[in-house]
Parts: structure tokens; C-alpha cells; sequence
């Protein structure tokens, strides 16, 4: 116990000196949102990785869907790696980077705004960020609950306050680049702290081979009566694998505290050195915890009584001192980088994109500061207040509140990924596809939580309905353009020109 404290004292040590280190960063809107747009490949990669592999990730989806699909939902952690981390920074690093630094925007509200000349689009998309950021911050501190009674025997209560309190230490002081070098540090413990309990966890079962021997032996006849289906290629049930695959890699694309990571990249060399350090780091984390995920049936664990999130915190219980306090750093790393990602999100949005020009008309850039580090406290507290309050309450609308945070992430892909990639790439995007993508999306998304028995068995799954709403998106758009007003030539040709501006290049990398 001694060891897991100071180890724990030691983390919250360097996470709140790091800091204080980086108030000379925080002292205007784009070093405290956006670094100052000067973050080098590794911190940004590792702010990406760090931001999309939480807790909800590693205790949560790991334990439900490795138990569904057995070892074949390691192809979620290769989708993540490949199109969530490989694609998204390819397709997405450049231009993003280029014309939100063309456009001067801070946000990705901010951008619709400028890119479409829209006062309407900009709010819209800062309330849909509003409504659905705040439950997915909570959902964050699920994946802590079981894992802290475990390893130290102490209310869950308390470690969700000791996580705001330090995670809202070092974001308000160091804004966005304090964010960057702990989400380096936390990155560096979640390669370190998979990689030992992956190899603990298979030689705990006589190793690899064995395990996978073991697994083949598992039959659930209410998922599937094929022999061996668990330690098969594609598992039981390859559609719905896929339905994860898609929204959990392809929805990165369209997450704001994602898509704000490229903002701050500094060089043109750094997006290349980036696309491969954040895809390296989704293999071994994603692919980690989805493969270790895969053997939760190995152990035993009544998922009736207990839930999915019983799974991986029982494969770990007898795991040696040492380990479960790496694993608890771990967990704590993953969660705290991933909530200081999305309360930098939702505060800047509301400050720039609602309140700034709209309630408070002129708002110099040191208010404008001084607005995010409240809302980031205002943040915190209400995600940590209803995180407290599911776990204490058995009230009905307690329930309601957890199902919304799994329909969030679909939402806010839903609604944004297609505009945004569109918005890049395409100038005949128009603003009212941009509308109707909103609308899509996000009211999909409350639809199938309000009225899910009348979706379509496979769009029931509320994962399945939110890859269904991205993919809809990207055809609902185009075509929603081709029959609308054209955009005004004026606006989309000043917005491309960034792409069009004259740069000199190395002779090794041009031969002009």
C-alpha cells in the first residue's frame, strides 16, 4: 500500500509541476487553447493518442467488447491505429493546420463559422458541443470506480475528486501545453503499464498459446453456437465488430477535442514524424487493451450480477503490488488526459463561439482567458457532480444519464465529421448541408436514445446507430450541396487560397 501511494503522490507531483512550469504559455487565448499553434510531433501525437484511449476505453470497452467478440476485437484497436490515427492525420493534419490558421480560428465551432460565414452555424455547433461533451466528461470517471476499491480499498468518491482537483490544477495554469507534456508523460506510463500487464496476464494463463488454447474451449450459446467462435478471426459477430470498428475509429475524425490537436502542430515535417508516432502509439495501446480484452472469459466473472466493467478489474486483481499500481497510474493517466483534452473543448467553445460577440459583445483576449479557466472549473464540477451521483443514486434518471454518455460520441461525429472533412476539402460544401448534417447527427443520436425499440434491430445498438449517422453524413452532404444555393464564390476562393500560397521547399523535397 505504501508503494501505491507514493507512486500515486509521485504522478500527482510531476502532473501539477508540469503545470506551473507552463503559465508563461497561458497567458493569451491561442498559447492557452492552442499552444501558441508551435507543439512539436511527439507531444501532439501523444496529446492525440493520450486524448482518444481513456478509461472508458481500457476498463469499459475493452471488458464488454473483448467478452462479445473474444480475440477478434483486437480489430478494433487496428481500425483505431489505421483510420482513427493513421488516416486521420493524413487526411485531416495538413489542411486542418493550414486554413483554421487562415481562418484565425481557435475551435472548431469557430471554424464553420468562418469557413461558411455563418453566425448560426458557429452557435449551433457550440451548443451541440455543449449538450454532449459534459456526459462524456463524466463517463470518464466510470472506468476508475471498481479499479480504486480494488488496488486501495477507498470510496470511489474520493478519487474523482482528487482527479478534478489535479487535473483542473494543471489545465488552468498551463492551458494547452501543460495538456501537451503530461498527455507525453501519461502516454509514455499507458506503452509502458499495457505492454507489463499484457505479458503478466497471458503468463498468469501458461502464456499466449495456452490462453488462446483456453478460449477456444469457451462456448456461449446465446451469442453463437460455432465451435471455437471466441479465438476465431472475426469472431462471433463480424457485423457488429464492425459497427465498433467504425465508430470508435472513424468517429476521431469529427470529435473537437480530436480535430483540435492538428491547431497547434508547428512544421510541416512534424505531421509526418506525428502520423507515424500516433499510430505506433494506437497499435500497442488500442491494440493492447482490445487484445487483452479478448481473454476476459478466461476468468471468472459474472457479468449478469457485476457488468462489463467487472471484467478487466478482475483479470487484474491478482496481478502483484507492483503491477496494479502501474495499472492504476495507468487507468489514472488515460482518464486525466482524455478530461483535460475535452474541458479545454467545451470551455473554449462556449467562451469564443457563444458568449464572446453574442452575450458579451466586446471581450478583450486576457477576459477571454480568464472566461475558459472558470469554465473549466464550472466543467469539471458538474462532470465529477454527476459522476458522483450515478454511483450513489438509484434513481431511474441516473440510468438515463449513463445512456446518454454512450450516445455522445456518436452525436458529435455525426453531426461534424462530414461538414468539417468536406469543409477542407471541397468548395462546394454550402451551409445548408452543414445544417442538415447537424441536425442529422445529433437528432439521430437523441431519437435512438428516446425511442430505440423503434429503430431497426441493427441500429438499436446505440454504437451501430452512431457509424450508421457518420456514413450518412458523408453522403447526406454532398448531396444536400448539389441541390442547394452555390456558396458565394468570394468566401470559398478566400478560404482555399492558404492552400494556393507560394512556400520555399528543400531541393530533397522538390525537385522545382
Amino acid at each position: 500500500m505504501v508503494l501505491k501511494i507514493v507512486m500515486l503522490v509521485l504522478f500527482f507531483g510531476v502532473m501539477v509541476g508540469v503545470g506551473i512550469y507552463c503559465r508563461k504559455h497561458a497567458t493569451d487565448v491561442n498559447g492557452f487553447v492552442l499552444g501558441g499553434r508551435s507543439v512539436g510531433p511527439w507531444l501532439t501525437a501523444f496529446a492525440y493518442g493520450t486524448s482518444y484511449f481513456s478509461a472508458v476505453i481500457f476498463i469499459g470497452y475493452a471488458g464488454q467488447f473483448g467478452w462479445k467478440y473474444g480475440i477478434a476485437s483486437t480489430w478494433i484497436g487496428i481500425g483505431n491505429a489505421l483510420i482513427g490515427s493513421f488516416l486521420a492525420w493524413a487526411i485531416l493534419g495538413r489542411r486542418t493546420r493550414i486554413m483554421t490558421q487562415h481562418l484565425n480560428s481557435a475551435t472548431m465551432p469557430e471554424f464553420f463559422g468562418k469557413r461558411f460565414n455563418s453566425k448560426g452555424l458557429k452557435i449551433g455547433a457550440s451548443i451541440i458541443v455543449f449538450i454532449f461533451l459534459i456526459p462524456y466528461t463524466a463517463s470518464l470517471y466510470n472506468g476508475l470506480s471498481r479499479l480504486f476499491e480494488m488496488a486501495f480499498g477507498i470510496p470511489y468518491i474520493w478519487c474523482i475528486i482528487a482527479m478534478s482537483v489535479l487535473t483542473g490544477i494543471y489545465v488552468i495554469a498551463g492551458g494547452y501545453m501543460a495538456t501537451a507534456i503530461n498527455d507525453f508523460i501519461q502516454g509514455i506510463i499507458m506503452l509502458i503499464g499495457i505492454v507489463a500487464v499484457i505479458a503478466a496476464v497471458l503468463s498468469q494463463q501458461g502464456g499466449f498459446l495456452e490462453a488462446l488454447k483456453g478460449l477456444s474451449q469457451v462456448t456461449d450459446e446465446t451469442v453463437s453456437d460455432m465451435p471455437g467462435a471466441f479465438n476465431s478471426f472475426f469472431g462471433p459477430d463480424p457485423l457488429n465488430l464492425l459497427g465498433v470498428v467504425i465508430l470508435t475509429s472513424l468517429g476521431t475524425w469529427g470529435l473537437p477535442q480530436m480535430v483540435q490537436k492538428f491547431y497547434a502542430i508547428k512544421h510541416e515535417k512534424d505531421i509526418r514524424k506525428g502520423t507515424v508516432i500516433s499510430t505506433g502509439f494506437a497499435i500497442i495501446v488500442a491494440g493492447g487493451c482490445y487484445f487483452l480484452g479478448g481473454f476476459g472469459r478466461l476468468f471468472d466473472v459474472d457479468v449478469a450480477a457485476n457488468g462489463y466493467d467487472a471484467i478487466i478489474p478482475t483479470m487484474l486483481s491478482t496481478l502483484p503490488d507492483i503491477l496494479i499500481a502501474v495499472v492504476v497510474i495507468l487507468v489514472l493517466s488515460a482518464s486525466m488526459s482524455t478530461l483535460s483534452s475535452l474541458v479545454i473543448a467545451s470551455s473554449s467553445t462556449l467562451t469564443i463561439d457563444l458568449l464572446k460577440g453574442n452575450i458579451i459583445k466586446k471581450m478583450s483576449d486576457k477576459k477571454q482567458v480568464v472566461l475558459i479557466r472558470i469554465f473549466i472549473v464550472v466543467f469539471i464540477a458538474i462532470s465529477a457532480f454527476i459522476a458522483i451521483y450515478q454511483t450513489q443514486s438509484k434513481n431511474e434518471s441516473v440510468k438515463f444519464i449513463a445512456q446518454l454518455m454512450g450516445v455522445s460520441w456518436g452525436a458529435l461525429a455525426g453531426a461534424f465529421l462530414a461538414p468539417f472533412l468536406y469543409g477542407l476539402y471541397w468548395k462546394k460544401t454550402t451551409k445548408l448541408a452543414c445544417w442538415v448534417s447537424f441536425i442529422f447527427g445529433a437528432g439521430v443520436m437523441v431519437l435512438n436514445l428516446f425511442f430505440r425499440s423503434f429503430f431497426p434491430v441493427i441500429l438499436q445498438s446505440p454504437i451501430n446507430c452512431g457509424a450508421f449517422t457518420m456514413i450518412a453524413g458523408l453522403i447526406i452532404v454532398p448531396l444536400v450541396s448539389f441541390i442547394s444555393p452555390k456558396p458565394d464564390k468570394q468566401l470559398v476562393d478566400d478560404a482555399f487560397a492558404c492552400y494556393e500560397k507560394r512556400v520555399p521547399a528543400a531541393q530533397k523535397r522538390s525537385l522545382d
